[in-house]
């Protein structure tokens, strides 16, 4: 989905451009507060109940952010996609993944790959080396609990693979 405007959407009080950003559903604040105030952008709205396994997280992301045809269906090729985008030009990129804790449940590895991902997807957009005019791109991923509790897990999973990762 396409937003241009100051929507309204569920994130965190406080939303660093380097990291995962987890929250609950109590958590209001301004989408301006997370994308440019103008400019075209692009919100992937994702449901973590669809996503218990691989293979539907990867259908699921394809289907989103309408992947070119060639997409591997394999992690790499997910990094890759995510980390371009040139099908989908945009000034912001935010990704909400709906009933975050049930995201790929089947396999801590796989959800801890996805978050090395997004992680990567994070930084790579925000570096402004290479990216057009020289400026970073905002790419938000939101991942979204109905309570604090499963909320604050979220966060310490995320700390375990990314910190895997370096």
């Amino acid at each position: 989905m396409v937003n241009s405007g100051g929507t309204k959407w569920w994130v965190p009080e406080v939303l660093r451009d380097d990291q995962l950003a987890v929250c609950s559903r109590s958590a209001l604040v301004e989408l301006a507060a997370v994308l440019p105030a103008t400019g075209r952008f692009v919100v992937a709205r994702l449901d973590g109940t669809r996503m218990t396994d691989a293979g539907h997280a990867f259908y699921e992301f394809s289907d989103a952010l309408l992947f070119p045809g060639y997409f591997g269906w394999n992690w790499d090729a997910l990094s890759d996609c995510l980390r371009d985008l040139n099908w989908l030009p945009a000034d912001g990129y935010l990704i909400v993944v709906e009933n975050a804790p049930r995201l790929l449940s089947s396999s801590a590895e796989d959800q801890h790959t996805l978050f090395r991902i997004l992680s990567r997807a994070v930084h790579h957009w925000a570096n402004p080396l290479g990216q057009p005019d020289g400026k970073g791109v905002p790419f938000k991923v939101l991942l979204l609990c109905d309570r604090d509790e499963e909320a604050a897990l979220l966060r310490q999973e995320i700390a375990r693979a990314v910190r895997n990762m370096r």
